[in-house]
C-alpha cells in the first residue's frame, strides 16, 4: 500500500488535511473540519493517528480539537468561555437550540481568548495562548493545567503584545529531553526550561562578532523580543529564528543569537523552516516590513533557501508567481516533510498551498481557494 502523506492546515475556518502518495504529485483536500472555528495550529502523530487542532477566538473562546481517528471525527476540550457562552447563559433557550451545554465550566474561565502552538513530547502535550500561558496535558489532551513557572518569571510583567497579541506560538521540544522546552513569543522573546517547566532562562542576547547595521531594537545587545518563528535543527543546539528584525542564528541552544539575515532582501518576514536531513539547509520567506504590505519584494514570490547555515542565501521562483502577488505568508504556514528529496510546503492568507518536492527548486500550487491559512505542518 503506498505511504500516505498528509499536510494539516490550520485556517480561519477549521482544519483542512491533503493527501497525496509518496509521490507528491496529485492532492485530495479533505474539510473543513472543527466545527469552522479558527485554528491557529494543527499537529499530528503518525503512529497512532491523533491529530490535535488549537485555536479559537472572542466568540468561541479556546480550545484544542483532537481526533483519534486521523481526522475523521473530533472532540471538543474546550478550555475558556468566550462571547457565545455568555449569550447561552443569558438566553437558555437558544442554548438548547444551538446544542451549547452550559452545565460545563470551561476550566480556564477567561484567562485567555485562543490557543496558537501545540507540540507534543513523549506522552505530554503542550499548548501556548494569546495571551500567553503554557499548558500541558498527559492525557492526550482531554484534561489540560498551566505550566504556572512561565508566568512567574520575573520579566512576565514586562511583556509586550505584538501585532497579533501577546502570543505564545512556538513550542520546541528534544525527542531525548522531556524536560526541555524552548519557547517564542511576540513580544517577549525566547525562553528555554531544562526542568520541565519549573524555572525558565530568558534567551535573547545577541552576539558581539560583527556588524549588526540593520539592527533597530532599543537593546543593541538583544536580538529584540518579537519573534515571528523558530524552529531546532536535529538533536543538537542548533537553532534558527525569523525576528521581526531579521534572521538570526543560534549554535548554542539559543544563549547567543547571530544575526544572518545577510543578502536576503528584507529583515521582516514570518516563517522558517529547516532540512530534517541537513541542518545548514534553512528556507524563508521575506515580506516587505509591515509598514509597506507585508507581500513579497516587487510583489514577486520567492523561497529564499540556505544551503549552509544561514552565511549566504539564494532565491527559489520557479512555480511561483512573479506579478501583482500580495500575498501573506504567516509565521506558522511552512513546514517540511521527511521524504529522500525533502518536500517543503507553505500556505498563504489568500488560501494556497504551495509545495516543492526537490528542496525548492521548483513549486506547485496543490491546493487554493482555502479561508486563510494559518499554519502548515506534515504527518
Amino acid at each position: 500500500m503506498p505511504k500516505a502523506i498528509r499536510v494539516l492546515v490550520g485556517t480561519t475556518k477549521g482544519v483542512f488535511i491533503l493527501r497525496s502518495d509518496e509521490a507528491r504529485k496529485d492532492w485530495d483536500v479533505d474539510g473543513p473540519h472543527c466545527d469552522l472555528w479558527p485554528i491557529n495550529h494543527v499537529i499530528g502523530d503518525a503512529g497512532s493517528d491523533c491529530l490535535w487542532a488549537g485555536g479559537g477566538g472572542d466568540w468561541s473562546g479556546a480550545g484544542i480539537w483532537r481526533s483519534t481517528d486521523g481526522g475523521a471525527t473530533w472532540s471538543l476540550a474546550q478550555l475558556t468561555s468566550g462571547e457565545m457562552y455568555d449569550w447561552a447563559l443569558r438566553e437558555p433557550g437558544m442554548a438548547e437550540m444551538f446544542g451549547i451545554d452550559t452545565s460545563v465550566v470551561p476550566p480556564f474561565d477567561k484567562a485567555f481568548s485562543s490557543v496558537w502552538s501545540v507540540a507534543r513530547v513523549g506522552d505530554r502535550l503542550y499548548a501556548g495562548t494569546k495571551p500567553a500561558t503554557l499548558l500541558t496535558s498527559s492525557d492526550d489532551g482531554e484534561t489540560w493545567s498551566e505550566v504556572t513557572g512561565l508566568r512567574e518569571h520575573p520579566s512576565s510583567d514586562s511583556w509586550e503584545p505584538g501585532g497579533a497579541g501577546l502570543t505564545l506560538h512556538t513550542i520546541l521540544t528534544k525527542p531525548n529531553a522531556p524536560q526541555f522546552l524552548q519557547i517564542a513569543i511576540s513580544a517577549a522573546g525566547v525562553f528555554t526550561t531544562e526542568d520541565g517547566g519549573a524555572t525558565w532562562e530568558r534567551m535573547n542576547r545577541l552576539d558581539n562578532d560583527h556588524d549588526h547595521a540593520h539592527h533597530q531594537h532599543d537593546n543593541p545587545n538583544e536580538i529584540g523580543h518579537c519573534v515571528h518563528n523558530m524552529v531546532n535543527a536535529g538533536e543538537g543546539d542548533l537553532v534558527y529564528q525569523q525576528n521581526h528584525q531579521g534572521v538570526f542564528r543560534s549554535r548554542d541552544g539559543g544563549r547567543n543569537w547571530h544575526d544572518i539575515t545577510g543578502n536576503l532582501p528584507s529583515t521582516f518576514g514570518f516563517p522558517i523552516a529547516v532540512n530534517p536531513r541537513d541542518p545548514s539547509v534553512i528556507w524563508t520567506i521575506p515580506l516587505n516590513g509591515d509598514s509597506i504590505g507585508r507581500f513579497p519584494p516587487d510583489a514577486a514570490a520567492a523561497v529564499w533557501r540556505s544551503t549552509d547555515a544561514g552565511e549566504t542565501w539564494a532565491d527559489l521562483r520557479e512555480g511561483l508567481p512573479q506579478t501583482a502577488c500580495f500575498f501573506t505568508v504567516l509565521r506558522q504556514a511552512m513546514a517540511t516533510d521527511r521524504e529522500p528529496s525533502v518536500g517543503v510546503y507553505f500556505g498563504t492568507n489568500s488560501g494556497s498551498i504551495f509545495a516543492s518536492t526537490d528542496e525548492g527548486q521548483s513549486w506547485s500550487e496543490i491546493a487554493r481557494h482555502l479561508p486563510t491559512v494559518l499554519s502548515v505542518e506534515t504527518m
